[in-house]
């Protein structure tokens, strides 16, 4: 089976429910967007959650995607940074638990990242990410041979080092791996859009983005105009449009846009769906299925673990997706 490496933000998610989006606006957090906060917003958040439920889960994009090919059979394996403490301990076991073959940096003076997830009540995620030690990511790359792996997935979150994320994508096409790369967040893709465009044209093999990252990206308003521009730029591109389903268009066939809707069912926290959603469609992807297929399977992925709290959806759920 395909040999797939992730590379992104080693973060545990702190998955919180608020009431109303008082508390976004009171802390300068703009809604359904990733936003940094340093040690001083962290702590903040943290005095204003106090005797609030938290959930915490393993989390990062590229991490969650590895996830959940790990638990569909795929050898895999990860790398980033986290920091010497209970966090990044627990980081760790859980993604070896799943079979991950893990290359991290232990940075002793700083706490593991973390991504903690404010959910409101239609479901939409904002988030609060402190990075912590896995903007040290450089430190877990130099003995990692990536040419004993076919794909690499990457997150675009790693955009707050860009000559960092260049020499990865370098070094990977170089090793004859083919490239995904998930555009991340809407924000991000509006303050980096120049390099963003740079690294499609150069490196990049298939494009996830839902539907505000690509219409940011593509200045347009019309999800299925943004999806050919986006695969003007890369082979494969994937437009993920919420309850709706997703669309993909492959550069070679031409103007045709395959559609799958995405499957009713009841939302607990959309954490992590366009996570899963990617593992499924490259699944289907490396095992040479059809179009159709891969959309289907990543709609179903997506469709388990918005049905719980964070990432921990029961293996054979997500094996049953198949």
């Amino acid at each position: 089976m395909t040999k797939i490496i992730g590379i992104g933000n080693a973060l545990v998610d702190v998955l919180v429910h608020i009431d109303n989006e008082k508390l976004l606006y009171e802390l300068g957090l703009p809604k359904g967007a990733m936003t940094h906060i340093d040690r001083k917003g962290l702590m903040r958040l943290r005095q204003r959650l106090v005797g609030v439920r938290v959930e915490r889960a393993t989390g990062g994009s590229a991490a969650n995607t590895i996830h959940a090919l790990a638990v569909l059979g795929h050898q895999t394996g990860f790398i980033g940074a986290v920091g010497d403490d209970e966090t990044g301990r627990f980081f760790a076991e859980q993604n070896r638990a799943r079979g991950i073959d893990l290359h991290l940096a232990i940075i002793a003076d700083e706490q593991t990242g973390t991504a903690n997830t404010l959910v409101t009540p239609d479901h939409e995620r904002t988030f609060a990410t402190h990075l912590g030690a896995a903007v040290y990511l450089e430190r877990a790359l130099h003995e990692v041979d990536l040419s004993a792996y076919d794909l690499l997935h990457i997150e675009g979150y790693l955009l707050q080092d860009d000559i960092l994320l260049h020499k990865i994508l370098q070094a990977a096409k170089d090793a004859g791996l083919r490239i995904s790369y998930d555009l991340a967040s809407w924000n991000i893709v509006r303050d980096h859009h120049a390099v963003v465009t740079d690294l499609m044209e150069k490196y990049v093999d298939i494009v996830f983005a839902n539907e505000d990252e690509a219409v940011v990206f593509c200045g347009v308003d019309d999800p299925k105009r943004a999806l050919r521009e986006l695969v003007a730029k890369t082979d494969i591109a994937v437009v993920k449009v919420g309850k709706h389903g997703a669309m993909v268009m492959i550069q070679e066939t031409g103007d045709e846009v395959f559609f799958a809707p995405a499957q009713e069912r009841t939302v607990v926290d959309t954490t992590a769906a366009g996570d899963f959603f990617a593992a499924g469609f490259l699944h289907g992807l490396v095992g040479n299925k059809s179009i159709d297929t891969c959309l289907a399977y990543g709609n179903s992925m997506a469709g388990e673990v918005i049905q719980v709290m964070g990432t921990q959806v029961a293996p054979e759920k997500l094996r049953k997706c198949l």
